[in-house]
C-alpha cells in the first residue's frame, strides 16, 4: 500500500509566509495537498482492512455458499435433470402412440377412448398428464401439455385445450404457431370471436411460415370480418396474395377479398 513519506526537507507549513516568494509558496501548497490525498488514501485503506478483519467469516460463509449452489446446480443437471429427461421421453412415447392411433380411429367411441387414454395413461403406462405433473420441468412435460390441449380439442373440451395449450412454450416456428392457433379455434368453438382473433393473430405473428402464416392470416381475416373489421381482414388477405402466392389459402383468396370489396 502506497504511503505518503514526509520530507524533512520540505519548507515549514508553519514559517511565516510573508518570507516566501511566489514559487515557494506554489511548492509548499502543492506539498500540502498532496499529503492530504495520500493521508486519506492511507486512512480508508486501513478502515477497509479493518472491516475486512471484522467480518472475514461472513464473507467466507458467502465464498462457499455461492461455491456449494454452483455445485449443486451441476449435481442437479447431471444426476436429477438429465435422468429425468430420459425417463420422462421413455413415457411420452406411449402417451404419443395412445394419441395417434386415436387420430386413426374410425369409430368415434374408439376414437374418444383413446384420446382419454393418452390423457390420463393405461396399461400400466402414464398418460400426458402424469408425465406433466410428475416430469416438471422436462421436455417432456412441456409437449405432454401440448399433445393434452390438443386431446381435450378433440374431445370438444374446450376450456382443458385451452388451459393446457397455454402451459406448452415453444420457440419452433411451427409448434409455437400451432399451439396458438388451436387455442384460437377452441375459443372460436366457444363463440368467443374476439379471444379468437387475438390468438390467430399471435400464430401468425409468431413466424414467417410458408405453411402456418398463411393458414392463420386468413382465419384472422375471417373473424376480423365477422366482426366488422374489413379493413383489417383485407390487409391479412392481401397479405397472404403479395407473400404467399403458392400457398393453398392463395388459390382462393380472390373470392374472399372481393366478398369484402363488395
Amino acid at each position: 500500500m502506497a504511503t505518503y513519506k514526509k520530507n524533512n526537507n520540505r519548507p515549514n507549513r508553519h514559517r511565516d509566509n510573508e518570507q516566501l516568494d511566489d514559487a515557494q509558496e506554489t511548492r509548499l501548497h502543492q506539498e500540502s495537498t498532496t499529503a492530504e490525498v495520500f493521508d486519506a488514501l492511507d486512512a480508508g485503506a486501513n478502515r477497509t482492512e479493518d472491516w475486512v478483519k471484522r467480518n472475514q467469516k461472513i464473507i467466507i460463509g458467502a465464498l462457499i455458499a455461492i461455491a456449494v449452489v454452483g455445485l449443486g446446480y451441476l449435481l442437479y443437471q447431471q444426476f436429477v435433470k438429465a435422468p429425468n429427461e430420459k425417463k420422462a421421453a421413455n413415457e411420452f412415447f406411449f402417451a404419443q402412440q395412445f394419441f395417434d392411433e386415436a387420430m386413426q380411429a374410425t369409430d368415434p367411441k374408439a376414437k374418444d377412448s383413446l384420446f382419454k387414454v393418452s390423457i390420463n395413461g393405461g396399461k400400466g403406462k402414464y398418460g400426458f398428464k402424469q408425465i406433466a405433473q410428475n416430469y416438471s420441468g422436462t421436455k417432456a412435460a412441456n409437449l405432454a401439455e401440448y399433445g393434452m390441449g390438443m386431446a381435450y380439442m378433440r374431445l370438444g373440451d374446450y376450456n382443458n385445450a385451452i388451459n393446457h395449450l397455454k402451459e406448452f412454450n415453444s420457440d419452433d416456428d411451427i409448434f409455437g404457431a400451432l399451439a396458438y392457433g388451436n387455442i384460437g379455434d377452441a375459443y372460436l368453438q366457444q363463440k368467443n370471436n374476439a379471444e379468437a382473433l387475438k390468438y390467430y393473430i399471435k400464430a401468425f405473428e409468431h413466424s414467417n411460415n410458408d405453411f402456418v402464416t398463411p393458414l392463420y392470416l386468413k382465419k384472422a381475416g375471417i373473424v376480423a370480418s365477422l366482426q366488422g373489421k374489413k379493413e383489417d381482414a383485407l390487409k391479412y388477405y392481401e397479405r397472404i396474395k403479395e407473400e404467399f402466392p403458392t400457398s393453398e389459402e392463395a388459390r382462393t383468396i380472390d373470392i374472399l377479398i372481393g366478398k369484402i370489396s363488395q
